[in-house]
């Protein structure tokens, strides 16, 4: 009687679950796994050569991880850390987006500037599509219907119809787009420009220019300024733009596109992911080998974690 006590008592006393943020690192060929609620790095999981994108499946039992080097997208079972399998992927997957049918992988080969469609389920390439020069940028939007591919030499973002897979249409952007995003209603794209130092927003019904945002920081030469990734708050009021070089998050006020603020990160932001309730925000910081952490109402970094050697993506395991 009392073993059973003892042991409905440990279950109670357990956690039911844990959050994560998943963080890949280029040099180590690792991920590392940062508990939430601790703030600490609790495992350190081997990859293929040279990982960076990074997503899971919408029940979070599978994660995909870009294996750019090993030219695979390797499936990984999340609790024990057991490479599953290899998808085809085509040559140096670098990103990649996850259709909504939970099915359907689209992924940028960036040495062969085309748009990789895997389906994860039968392990098959179901599609090629031909882009611009080194495609990178991967988004795909709420209702499946349109997947976008951002080409850092052409400077173009290429708007694809999932149904037929083929090219609708092209939109130039300034030089070397690296990151896309639709709005979760579906009617904005918005999409980065590293080199050239803005973020350019599109109406997703005719593909025309609605906004471009530009950054200055006090102190910091324009040419540091390099935006890559970024993220929504819930509401999408508000935007989280990483500056690359400047070493710094713009703060963008995602209605009325003006820049609110700056928060000082680590060397060279790359990525970011929110924890569940969009309460922290974790950046990776390339060239310091570390995640900042953001207290998104505060807008300041609370916390510095030491990760692997260039810190890529992030992604966020509730």
């Amino acid at each position: 009687m009392y073993l059973r006590f003892a042991m409905i008592a440990c279950l109670f006393a357990a956690p039911l679950s844990a959050e994560e943020i998943w963080v890949t690192n280029e040099k180590d060929d690792t991920v590392s796994v940062i508990d939430v609620a601790s703030l600490e790095v609790i495992r350190t999981i081997a990859t293929g050569e040279r990982p960076r994108g990074i997503t899971f499946s919408h029940d979070y039992s599978r994660v995909y991880i870009c294996a750019s080097d090993s030219d695979t997208v390797q499936v990984m079972d999340p609790n024990t850390g057991e490479i599953l399998h290899d998808l085809p992927s085509g040559e140096d997957p670098e990103q990649f987006v996850l259709h909504p049918d939970d099915r359907h992988l689209y992924i940028a080969n960036e040495d062969d500037a085309i748009t990789t469609v895997v389906d994860v389920v039968d392990r098959r390439v179901v599609a090629q599509i031909d882009v611009g020069i080194e495609p990178e940028g991967m988004a795909v939007s709420p209702d499946g219907k349109i997947a976008i591919t951002t080409s850092e030499t052409t400077n173009m973002a290429h708007w694809i119809d999932t149904e037929t897979q083929s090219l609708f249409a092209n939109t130039l952007v300034d030089s070397r787009p690296r990151h896309a995003e639709f709005t979760k209603e579906g009617t904005e794209l918005w999409v980065s420009a590293e080199i050239g130092g803005t973020v350019s927003v599109f109406s997703v019904s005719d593909q025309a220019e609605l906004a471009k945002m530009s950054f200055a920081i006090t102190g910091i030469h324009e040419d540091r300024i390099q935006p890559v990734g970024f993220e929504f708050t819930e509401d999408e009021k508000t935007a989280f733009v990483a500056l690359g070089p400047a070493n710094h998050l713009a703060v963008v006020n995602a209605q009325t596109y003006e820049v609110e603020d700056y928060i000082l990160v680590g060397r060279r932001v790359w990525h970011m992911a929110f924890n569940s309730d969009k309460s922290l925000l974790f950046t990776t910081n390339g060239v310091s080998g570390d995640v900042t952490v953001v207290d998104v109402a505060k807008r300041k970094a609370i916390k510095t974690i030491k990760v692997g050697r260039f810190p890529w993506g992030a992604a966020l395991r509730p």
